[in-house]
């Protein structure tokens, strides 16, 4: 069965990859996804806080002294005291590249320019594949438009495609008023992959203690939906390569994921919950259902259900909603 598909201009054995996460903080754990049939190794977030609090760091503990008598040298703190997170990871890029065969991706999420531009250069010199860059931002400011928004986000990717010589990707939440022009003008701006969606954690609110409690809730297949609704939305329109990210659980969920458009599946949850050896049953069980339906590849799947290709058009638009009101109820 030839499951080969094309994204972020990598040719690809499969679509599987694990989504931006701890699962790549341990060598042994990366090395057991490559040989359960990872395509590719997305290493977690680097956050623009923490290169903000390195800079900080390094602000009060040396630039301080800068003034100060050139012998002074016992100023200067030792060299461990200083915050190594952004290091940390530069180094862990190297040693993964250097550990695996498939391509490696970098993430980074933040949401101005700052010093995006230099980590950029400096993770593509360390020598990651490519880029994934999750726009994660909650907008609270009243005064802040979706018009600055999303310019801001065309700014810094064109200011990071400017930059590095690697693919990139942006990595989007579904909360947008018109999610396929902005995909198409990422596409055009030079995105080479779309990620379907990063997922906002909520916090809840402790009645007793009048506390916000923040919560971390791992995804389930009732997540998929409404990423299906977007990949079949967007597939053939938005430009560049779709990926899915959040409710792929099952060889099924992979199935109507490709359906849909997705190029590329990033699991974490599951991945989380049964073990890096569960990449090979996503994997296998989308290889027999495809055996048993009568697909021979990938690319004849792919895309199969979207809005371009789908039997019923209307069932991604307001008709269908309208449909769902006067429908008769159904519990399950």
């Amino acid at each position: 069965m030839d499951l080969s598909t094309k994204y972020m201009g990598f040719d690809l054995p499969s679509p599987f990859m694990p989504g931006a996460s701890p699962l790549a903080d341990n060598l042994d754990t990366v090395k057991r996804l490559e040989d359960a049939g990872a395509s590719a190794i997305v290493i977690r977030s680097l956050f623009q806080e923490e290169l903000t609090q390195e800079e900080q760091h390094w602000q009060s503990n040396v630039r301080v002294h800068e003034l100060s008598h050139p012998e002074a040298r016992s100023y200067l703190p030792p060299t461990d005291m200083l915050k190594q997170g952004p290091e940390e990871y530069l180094e862990k890029v190297q040693r993964i590249r250097n550990a695996v065969k498939v391509p490696v991706i970098a993430s980074l999420n933040g949401t101005t320019l700052g010093d995006w531009m230099e980590y950029a250069k400096r993770l593509h010199q360390a020598g990651a594949h490519g880029l994934e860059l999750n726009v994660y931002r909650v907008v609270t400011d009243v005064k802040v438009s979706s018009d600055a928004v999303e310019q801001e986000m065309m700014n810094m990717l064109r200011e990071v495609r400017r930059t590095v010589p690697i693919p990139v990707a942006v990595k989007l939440s579904p909360f947008f008023t018109a999610l396929p022009h902005l995909a198409n003008q990422l596409g055009r701006a030079g995105a080479q992959g779309l990620v379907l969606f990063n997922r906002f954690f909520q916090p809840d609110i402790d009645v007793e203690n009048l506390e916000m409690v923040r919560k971390l809730h791992l995804s389930t297949s009732a997540e998929l939906p409404l990423r299906l609704m977007w990949l079949g939305i967007l597939h053939g329109r938005a430009g560049t390569d779709l990926c899915v990210s959040g409710g792929v659980h099952q060889p099924l969920d992979a199935v109507r994921a490709v359906m849909s458009g997705a190029a590329a599946i990033q699991v974490v949850s599951c991945l989380m919950r049964n073990g890096p050896d569960y990449l090979r049953v996503l994997r296998e069980g989308l290889e027999r259902w495809m055996g048993e339906n009568g697909y021979e590849s990938f690319k004849q799947l792919h895309g199969c259900m979207s809005l371009e290709r789908c039997p019923d058009p209307a069932a991604f638009e307001r008709a269908n909603y309208i449909h769902m009101l006067n429908a008769p109820v159904v519990h399950e």
